[in-house]
């Protein structure tokens, strides 16, 4: 049979662009569809105007903590709406590019929202179109809790990125990456910021030494940190603000926005599953083999809507081999998930990669876990006003001491990072780690100068 593509992908974000442009480059025929723009949620309203935003807040507190260092000089202001001209400016300049690229890989990108018709028929805004394969790649969107009563009147993380004036108070509701990622930048460029979870620490699931240390970190710049706050309502007030009420009576008031940042979800409804017979677990996701293959052959599901890390550079990874497998005749190639690199771009950042603590002696028995911790003030802050903490732990196991986990919460965490997790995706042991001679002075010498701090 002839199809219209050798492979269609329903989703322009960083999966389903990275498998097109890799089958085209290999001769495809492929197309791309997309109801808004290309690069998804991680070029528009995710990881790359989220880091323009941090490199901001890092000014402010560089301009902070300036006079520490001997420095005189008088801040006249903060223009929010400069900042997010200048932000959406280079977010165009990357869309445009993209625009020209798909032109130049000869990817036809098709305008609208895609919906399965038949296995090998995809319909974008009514207008069908066939394929030999087809990937669903359509990302996610941020949650707002049916449950709360004027919960529709917060915003999420996608109306953050609208703002185009500062707001003077927010509240942020969550403690994942997302809301402590919003709230140091809100925080650092000006705003009095609330955070406010239903539990205790932040970044429930990571390393205890992570959790603990942010969270001093973040009340040390300022935030109001409110614990155990379930939210039971939100409502507006005679004078325009908004008031954020808890399921025991609290109530935080004179809000000028409210932010929501308690998770995602996957964009599935608008792809008509049912008609292939596909539909998403308990959890939203679509399940897929550990080759990205769905229930039915020659569909694929590719990034955030499988469940797997919802990162980036997993789902480009994700899109290139699934084209390494289906047209250049690498049919093994897959992905290795044991040990994903991720960082948290908030105040201070953090880096990690591999087993938490607890996750390790739970995996590995507790004896067999050896754990080297090292906690101290950096340079950076040895003689300001705010002293922010830099933590830094290595996991490791068995008598060998192979690393399984490296953790840290510190400026500088973000850049690090990535070779270190060189070493773990290579199996270096501590003894390996002992044998790296030190740069010094840093912190990230810490990691290689951990004898001392060894417990069990």
């Amino acid at each position: 049979m002839t199809y219209d593509y050798d492979v269609i992908a329903i989703g322009a974000g960083s999966g389903g662009l990275s498998v097109v442009e890799r089958a085209a480059e290999y001769g495809k025929k492929c197309a791309v569809v997309e109801a808004k723009k290309l690069g998804g949620t991680c070029v528009n309203i995710g990881c790359v105007p989220k880091k323009v935003m941090w490199f901001g807040a890092h000014i402010a507190e560089a301009l902070r903590d300036a006079k520490d260092f001997g420095f005189e000089h008088e801040v006249k202001g903060f223009d929010w709406a400069k900042l997010v001209k200048n932000r959406e400016q280079y977010i165009s300049n990357i869309t445009t590019w993209y625009d020209g690229y798909m032109k130049d890989k000869n990817v036809d990108v098709l305008n609208g929202w895609g919906s399965l018709i038949d296995a090998h028929t995809v319909s974008v805004d009514g207008k069908h179109y066939t394929a030999e394969t087809i990937v669903i790649a359509p990302g996610g969107k941020p949650l707002i809790p049916n449950e709360v009563d004027g919960g529709e009147l917060g915003i999420t993380s996608d109306g953050f990125f609208a703002l185009t004036e500062q707001p003077k108070k927010v509240a942020v509701i969550g403690s994942g990456y997302i809301a402590v990622e919003l709230a140091g930048v809100l925080q650092a460029l000006g705003t009095d910021t609330s955070l406010l979870s239903r539990k205790d620490l932040v970044l429930r699931g990571f390393d205890d030494m992570i959790r603990e240390t942010l969270t001093d970190a973040m009340i040390e710049s300022g935030i109001h940190k409110e614990y155990h706050f379930k939210v039971k309502r939100l409502y507006r007030a005679a004078d325009g603000t908004l008031t954020v009420e808890s399921e025991d009576g609290q109530h935080l008031e004179g809000y000028d926005q409210v932010i929501w940042a308690v998770g995602r979800e996957t964009l599935t409804e608008p792809l008509a599953l049912e008609k292939v017979g596909l539909s998403v677990n308990g959890k939203g996701f679509i399940e897929v083999d550990e080759f990205h293959k769905t229930a039915v052959d020659n569909i694929y599901a590719i990034g955030d809507v499988t469940g797997q890390p919802q990162l980036t550079p997993v789902a480009i990874r994700a899109g290139r081999f699934l084209a390494e497998r289906l047209y250049n005749n690498r049919p093994d190639l897959k992905l290795d998930l044991h040990a994903v690199p991720t960082v948290i771009f908030s105040h201070p950042p953090v880096g990690t990669i591999g087993l938490a603590e607890h996750d390790a002696r739970r995996q590995f028995g507790h004896d067999n876990v050896q754990v080297y911790t090292s906690v101290f003030t950096p340079m950076r802050y040895a003689f300001t006003e705010h002293q922010i903490k830099t933590a830094l732990k290595l996991v490791t196991v068995g008598e060998d001491e192979k690393v399984v986990g490296v953790h840290i919460v510190g400026d500088g965490a973000d850049e690090m990072l990535q070779g270190f997790a060189v070493a773990v995706q290579m199996g270096a042991t501590k003894a390996d780690f002992d044998a790296t001679i030190a740069i010094h002075p840093s912190a990230a010498e810490e990691l290689v100068t951990m004898r001392p701090m060894k417990y069990k």
